[in-house]
């Protein structure tokens, strides 16, 4: 692979992991926060909360956008905010300051998650789309996944600022690559927001796709919502082991991205598709009837495995049949979908298992061993209705 094409790649991974960081760092330090500010556990959640519902607001409006004005050019804009707010988190004198600051910082990572995706077609050949979108999967998942880590130890050494002010350097390294590496915009032919908007939904395999990957990524989020609960009230786990076995499922996304997009490229996204939905039913079936701590890591490892899979080749799906002249709107379009989806599984999927374990701080073991096989009989569905619309693609 050309030098150029290495760091084009860079630019965009780098760009992905950014955001899916900016995500999972912030955690870390919100007790740290609330001490500092001293305000509550409820104010300070706006600092987690702000960021996301940013993304989640202008994400598609992004992708159209780049579409308009260039991709590359709003790439580099996305990453020189996103670095900019970092600087203005990292200095924050309030909380007021600091939530106004995680805008900004969302709004900048809504512009690099929609560019990265939709900017790889103009950088690599159709026959190479899949193993970079199993890349650009890998490196989301290796950013949510080394958030915690990260922060904590910038926690321990420099304190909550230095958890903010790591991504100004970073953001910095991206927008160089980025300027010297993605190729220069072309000019394209002028077609209004909101027409692009509606050429991209009355695709009915579009549709199909987007609403897969809002389903799948529902019931990815139950793991991380219930997950914890069992490990901790059903096992008995504490802290530091619960922390390691809710690691195993974003570690096995990031091994299992790059080798799902070879699969993708090799034997076409259609088929790897229904493999991935065959694994993530696997998954989350075993996770109905799991007992004990290596039968739950087992179901999440195929669950996982399958979502990798699924992931790379529904992605490879959408995006690599759309037009030029769409590709940042579809892409904000996916990642919505996809969002939207987190915000199902925490809602949802949470509200299930609730029903199904209520108390659950008092709840005994066995009580909240149902809850989790309830709720994963629940995902199961999600799948099969994923499975479903398959078809459509």
């Amino acid at each position: 692979m050309p030098s150029s094409s290495r760091g084009a790649l860079a630019s965009l991974s780098l760009s992905m992991s950014l955001a899916s960081l900016g995500t999972s760092i912030a955690n870390v330090g919100l007790p740290s926060l609330a001490q500092a500010f001293e305000v509550s556990f409820h104010a300070v959640q706006w600092v987690v909360l702000a960021y996301l519902l940013a993304i989640t607001a202008v994400i598609v409006s992004a992708g159209r956008l780049g579409d308009r004005l260039g991709r590359r050019r709003l790439l580099l804009a996305g990453l020189l905010l996103f670095a900019l707010a970092c600087g203005l988190c990292g200095v924050a004198p309030t909380l007021e300051w600091l939530v106004g600051a995680r805008v900004l910082q969302g709004l900048g990572a809504a512009v690099m998650m929609s560019m990265a995706l939709a900017m790889v077609g103009d950088t690599v050949n159709k026959a190479h789309t899949g193993r970079v979108m199993g890349l650009l999967g890998t490196m989301s998942a290796v950013g949510t996944a080394m958030g915690p880590s990260v922060g904590g130890v910038l926690l321990e050494l420099w304190g909550w600022r230095a958890v903010f002010l790591v991504g100004v350097p970073l953001g910095l390294l991206a927008a160089a690559l980025a300027y010297r590496y993605l190729p220069t915009d072309q000019a394209r032919t002028s077609i209004s927001g909101g027409l692009g908007l509606r050429m991209a939904l009355q695709d009915a395999p579009l549709r199909a796709g987007l609403a897969m990957s809002a389903l799948i990524a529902a019931v990815i989020m139950a793991t991380f919502v219930v997950g914890p609960f069992y490990l901790s009230r059903g096992l008995g786990l504490d802290t530091a082991w619960m922390g390691l076995a809710m690691a195993v499922g974003p570690c096995v996304a990031a091994v299992s991205g790059i080798p799902a997009g070879r699969l993708t490229d090799r034997y076409g996204s259609q088929r790897m598709t229904f493999a991935g939905l065959a694994l993530l039913a696997c998954g989350a079936l075993a996770l109905s009837f799991a007992s004990g701590l290596f039968a739950y890591l087992g179901a999440l490892v195929i669950l996982t495995c399958g979502y990798s899979l699924f992931q790379a080749a529904n992605n490879t799906a959408v995006m690599s049949d759309v037009d030029a002249s769409r590709r940042g709107t579809v892409s904000g379009l996916l990642n919505l979908s996809r969002n939207l989806g987190l915000i199902i599984g925490a809602s949802a999927l949470g509200a299930v298992f609730a029903w199904a374990t209520p108390d659950v701080i008092h709840a005994s073991p066995q009580s909240v061993a149902n809850g989790l096989h309830t709720t994963f009989a629940v995902a199961l569905g999600l799948i099969l209705l994923a499975s479903v619309m398959r078809h459509k693609i």
